[in-house]
């Protein structure tokens, strides 16, 4: 079978992504590429001051924050995507719910299916949240609910998922309606509308503010100097020495905690069968991959230091939409390269379609947060999150108990 073709978009995507994602990797291009650069940087200067003005009016009070007189944990970044924030919502969710807390989890649901916008425009007031989980069942897969929600429901039972691009409206729905009492906004930090109780905010140590220039022509959504805004920094894919980093953070902040922590492996799971592997068995395999991710170097490289031998890998754009003749593809091709394996991303094996039988064993790597230092800061957060009464809510002006 012939491979599928990207789409125009996709490679465009794809392409540029490699030229703004680091320093140096815009050197030595041609006249044609360095124009477009040009262009890019100029955009993000318009980009960087849209930011600006924006943050000044919620600062002043022209543009509103609606709290929802409950605790809001924000978790975000300051660059586009690859920082982990997925897993780290899932720590937070887990050891909320473990406390006794009701937590629901708010997501915009990227990329996932919707109306076409001329219908939201008018609908979007009176249509209700998509809730992917009560909490108790998983009411939505992920093409209708997203990636990351649809993943996270399905790893987290007692959690509730809602998704709406309107989160205020999502987080009055989870109080009123589901019951819950703390509120965690993945991929809050942009999103000034709700307003936050505690914002936690992600840096890949690997890479983290690229090439230093805004959208779209670095992955900065806003200035490094905005990490000031964190209460607590998680420091992402913590693999070696992270001093270095640690320092460039504290360039920005020096009240925020920072917590070093790393992506770790737990585990192989079978993408249909749902099928159990110990990370031992990829010691001594030769393993194919295919990838949708925003950097699919971190999980190919984590095959290898598992002692597997990765002789293909297949990369597509982040948040990728697989159709089966895609699939089918790189089966075939890890099949016919007699390979033990085709490996994917758990983020990935959601947007698989099924098949009832596969020429070769199809696994996914499931990904947990090791938390490596740091981890009395998380501590403490979780205390202030779950006895709320000790601290004073600047919200209402007034202490808020569990």
């Amino acid at each position: 079978m012939r491979k599928a073709k990207q789409s125009g978009i996709e490679r465009l995507e794809s392409y540029l992504v490699r030229l703004i994602q680091e320093k140096g990797a815009d050197r030595d291009q041609s006249v044609w590429i360095n124009f477009l650069l040009a262009a890019l940087k100029g955009m993000s200067v318009v980009f960087a001051a849209v930011v600006a003005v924006r943050y000044c009016l919620y600062s002043f009070g022209v543009l509103r924050r609606y709290p929802l007189g409950i605790q809001v944990i924000s978790i975000g970044n300051v660059t586009a995507g690859g920082t982990g924030k997925t897993p780290v919502t899932e720590i937070f969710a887990r050891t909320l719910a473990a406390a006794g807390r009701k937590v629901a989890i708010l997501s915009r649901g990227y990329r996932r299916k919707e109306a076409p916008w001329w219908q939201r425009v008018f609908t979007q007031a009176v249509v209700p949240p998509l809730v992917v989980s009560d909490g108790k069942h998983v009411l939505q897969d992920s093409a209708t609910g997203g990636d990351e929600p649809y993943m996270l429901a399905s790893n987290l039972p007692g959690v509730a998922v809602v998704v709406d691009r309107n989160r205020v409206k999502a987080g009055r729905y989870a109080v009123k309606r589901l019951g819950c009492d703390t509120i965690i906004l993945d991929d809050g930090f942009q999103y000034q509308k709700l307003k936050h109780s505690i914002e936690v905010l992600l840096v890949d140590s690997s890479n983290p503010f690229g090439n230093g220039n805004m959208l779209p022509r670095g992955i900065l959504r806003e200035p490094a100097s905005n990490l000031g805004r964190a209460d607590i920094i998680f420091l992402t894919k913590c693999d070696g020495d992270v001093s270095a980093v640690k320092a460039e953070v504290r360039k920005y902040t020096d009240s925020a905690e920072i917590v070093e922590c790393n992506h770790t492996p737990k585990s192989l799971k079978d993408v249909w069968s749902r099928e159990e592997f110990p990370l031992s068995w990829l010691n001594g395999k030769t393993v194919c991959t295919l990838s949708g991710i925003a950097s699919p170097k971190g999980f190919e490289n984590s095959l290898r230091r598992l002692g597997a031998k990765v002789v293909w890998c297949e990369r597509y754009a982040d948040h990728h939409r697989y159709d089966s003749s895609e699939v089918l593809y790189a089966l075939n091709r890890t099949a016919d390269m007699g390979a033990d394996a085709l490996v994917t991303t758990e983020k990935d094996a959601v947007r698989f379609p099924r098949f009832e039988t596969s020429p070769v064993r199809c696994l996914y790597l499931r990904i947990a947060i090791e938390i490596l230092a740091g981890g009395e800061s998380f501590d403490q957060i979780i205390n202030r999150i779950c006895f709320r009464n000790r601290w004073r809510d600047p919200g209402n002006g007034a202490d808020e108990k569990s």
